[in-house]
């Protein structure tokens, strides 16, 4: 008989008993606590008219399960300077929270703040001009200007002029025009507003940059006044080139340039978490806020564009010192030339003309070369994704930024006059730590651990500006990193360990960068009971040229609460360690890097860290695909495994993802570079299957758990879906969830939140 009575009706799950669905409930609420810790994603500091003094703006994030979007807000605290060379923060008493805000960008000064507010659909976007109470300006920028601002920190640049009444910025360029019809067929003349009884085609199809960009215009450079709004395109800058990072140049003698990055727009391959895009700095004269009729002779005679960098094949994230004196630059020229997804970066700087005479031959001045080999316990090479807005302190020779050390992220400053490199946290520090911001010359920045939620970190300096300038930490409370008390309590019941694991059975032919040990994080109870072996996830970074730092990771430390050890593996191959054995992996991918998992597997069962009986796997992108290759290459060896968007057929996926010429240089090697082909021979694709996951997969009997985004370009879904279909044909226990609007990444809340919800309880089923 049917339910008529309108009660609801209970349902349980898939898969689960009710005893297994209470357990499941009990995992997501102690997921959601971890969930609800929120992140320091950026900060700001200003000059306080109180003697002493000064004043911080904080960026903070926080999962929105409900809405499936993060919420963000701002923080602002006062920082007095004591007498004793302590340091109080005095907090405002609440966030505020910037509801469907894009950017934030405080001026040179700090006397104001832009806000952009980019809209969906036709709607225009919105800049804010504020002051220190009030909106003094807004302006809606239509789209038939440009469309959305770029805010994704890769072409982003949002740049204000030192005098403050212009900005420059990157923006998708305009709708192109597209064919209209109607009952008549196609109108030869038509506008870009809808029309009644008409209908818009599509055009011409037009690459985008893969991965996260899917359907965005090409980037493209703008300037606004923020007096009266007007909006101007940067001329000279043809559609062959993809614009981002732009900065605004010191100007002299009233010539005014701007200074951008400049990608090649002649084939577009996916650009996201890809260094290895030829790319270079260019400076273009910034238009002029003038009369029509004058604007059109300035612009036409002023409309070229001038490469700064034609010597080097990487030219990234421009940044001219406080006394416009030098231009200083990140460069990924070890990727380019290569072909790795990412690498060992480098840092050089060009001496800025006095005179403004601009010219494609100024010569480029190497400051920090790239490491081939380090010597142990040595300076690694540079591994920087980012530069402060203002990273200089007062010397005007210094600057301060974040990179990676080994299997840590550490804070460093570089001289650039002499090329010293210094490292500024900690030396005997196994925590990560990232700067946020400088306040005047000291330093705030956030440390954490695989256990320890990010705190805030205050530096000074100990001595004067020197290379061997001492620092002292300075612990800072604040609101923003408080988590629930049963939190703590797990966390505090943790330790982590960064372990060196020797190579084994190398061969006598390998550089001596990728003979050296490698590194694992491990994390596992404080008081463990000799005669217990505790279950142990291995945990594995994508990439492969990527890695796993010593930081708090939600995920991580839910995983590590629910009584499962932890193993982090950096593999060879991975950042931090030298450009020797980050290039010793490709062309070995499926061999080298399993072997190095598999060592290090052993090396924590025989340090009686594991129960041998009871290890699971988890990867994400080449991760998965290590995972895939693991349960397949040892087949005894694993519980459960769990694979997020795995490669797991090279053949299938070179075919479909936006970055081919990944396959070609990871299958390959060095060579893979030259010989890569958009049509690739039955050679090729028999190579790309014997080095994948699904020739193997006859013999896997683990159970796998699937998770997978619809939306991914990088690694599509059909990789996922063959190899998950091959194990259910062969018996093996097996489950997929399909996310229809994630990426690559997995990372909008209610998916990230599933996904290690599943992964947990999956895990805990098979390794009791």
């Amino acid at each position: 008989m049917d339910d008529v009575g309108g009660r609801p009706i209970k349902q349980i799950l898939e898969g689960l008993d009710a005893a297994s669905e209470e357990e499941f409930a009990s995992l997501s609420k102690l997921l959601q606590e971890f969930t609800d810790i929120p992140t320091i994603d950026k900060a700001w500091t200003f000059k306080s008219e109180t003697e002493g003094g000064s004043s911080a703006m904080f960026l903070i994030s926080q999962p929105d399960l409900l809405s499936n979007k993060m919420r963000k807000s701002i923080l602002s605290s006062h920082i007095l300077q004591k007498s004793n060379n302590s340091v109080s923060f005095h907090w405002a008493p609440f966030p505020i929270e910037m509801t469907g805000v894009s950017a934030v960008v405080p001026s040179p000064s700090g006397s104001k703040l832009l806000v952009i507010r980019n809209s969906e659909g036709d709607s225009p976007t919105h800049f804010e001009i504020w002051d220190q109470s009030q909106v003094k300006k807004e302006f809606a920028i239509p789209r038939s200007i440009h469309g959305s601002v770029y805010s994704d920190g890769w072409f982003e640049g949002i740049s204000w002029k030192l005098d403050e009444t212009v900005i420059a910025y990157v923006a998708e360029e305009p709708d192109s025009p597209k064919p209209t019809f109607s009952s008549f067929g196609y109108k030869k003349e038509s506008t870009a507003d809808k029309e009644f009884g008409s209908w818009k085609g599509q055009g011409d199809w037009e690459e985008d940059w893969g991965e996260t960009y899917a359907g965005k215009r090409q980037p493209a450079l703008f300037v606004i006044d923020i007096c009266c709004g007007e909006v101007r395109a940067v001329t000279g800058v043809g559609r062959d080139l993809s614009v981002g990072q732009v900065v605004w140049a010191p100007s002299v003698e009233d010539q005014q340039y701007l200074v951008f990055v400049g990608w090649p727009s002649t084939r577009k391959f996916g650009v996201k978490y890809c260094s290895n895009r030829p790319c270079a700095l260019y400076a273009v004269k910034a238009p002029s806020f003038i009369s029509e009729a004058s604007a059109t002779r300035s612009n036409a005679a002023d409309s070229l564009i001038i490469n700064l960098t034609q010597s080097i094949s990487s030219a990234l994230f421009p940044c001219f010192s406080q006394d416009g004196k030098f231009l200083v630059f990140l460069s990924a020229k070890s990727a380019v030339d290569s072909g790795a997804h990412l690498a060992t970066d480098s840092l050089h700087k060009i001496e800025w003309p006095s005179d403004g005479n601009l010219g494609p031959f100024l010569k480029i001045i190497d400051v920090v070369p790239v490491v081939m080999c380090p010597e142990d316990g040595c300076f690694p090479g540079l591994y920087c994704s980012k530069f402060l807005d203002k990273p200089w302190l007062s010397d005007g020779h210094t600057m301060v930024l974040s990179s990676v050390w080994g299997s840590t992220q550490i804070i460093l400053s570089v001289d650039v006059l002499s090329g010293q490199v210094s490292r500024i946290s900690p030396n005997n520090s196994d925590f990560s730590w990232d700067v946020l911001a400088l306040d005047g010359d000291n330093i705030i920045a956030t440390c954490s651990s695989p256990v320890d939620i990010p705190e805030i970190k205050y530096g000074s300096r100990v001595e004067k500006i020197s290379v061997d300038a001492k620092w002292s930490w300075q612990d800072v409370v604040t609101p923003s990193t408080k988590c629930s008390e049963r939190v703590l309590s797990s966390l505090g019941s943790l330790q982590f360990d960064i372990i060196k694991i020797p190579v084994r059975g190398h061969s006598e032919n390998l550089p001596k960068g990728a003979s050296k040990p490698f590194e694992a994080i491990c994390v596992s109870p404080k008081c463990k009971k000799p005669e217990l072996h505790y279950p142990l996830i291995v945990i594995l970074h994508g990439g492969p040229h990527d890695v796993s730092v010593s930081s708090f990771t939600k995920s991580s430390a839910f995983l590590a609460s629910l009584g499962f050890g932890l193993l982090i593996v950096n593999y060879r191959g991975s950042l931090g360690f030298g450009e020797e054995a980050l290039q010793s992996l490709p062309g070995k991918v499926g061999s080298q890097d399993v072997d190095d998992v598999l060592t290090a597997i052993d090396h924590a069962i025989d340090k009686g860290l594991a129960d041998p009986s009871k290890i699971a796997v988890v990867g994400i992108s080449h991760g998965g695909f290590l995972t895939t290759h693991l349960i397949g290459q040892a087949p005894d060896k694993f519980a459960a495994a769990a694979a997020r968007n795995p490669v797991c057929n090279f053949a299938l996926m070179v075919g479909t993802s936006d970055i081919p010429d990944w396959c070609f240089f990871e299958v390959y090697g060095s060579e893979g570079k030259s010989i890569f082909t958009e049509s690739s021979s039955a050679e090729n694709l028999a190579l790309f299957h014997s080095k994948s996951p699904i020739s193997h997969v006859s013999k896997v009997k683990t159970p796998t758990l699937f998770l997978l985004g619809a939306r991914d370009l990088r690694v599509p879904i059909y990789d996922g879906i063959q190899y998950a279909r091959a194990l259910k044909e062969n018996g093996v226990e097996t489950k997929v969830i399909m996310f229809p609007n994630d990426v690559h990444a997995i990372k909008r809340p209610q998916s990230d939140f599933e996904s290690f919800l599943t992964i947990g309880a999956w895990f805990k089923k098979y390794c009791r």
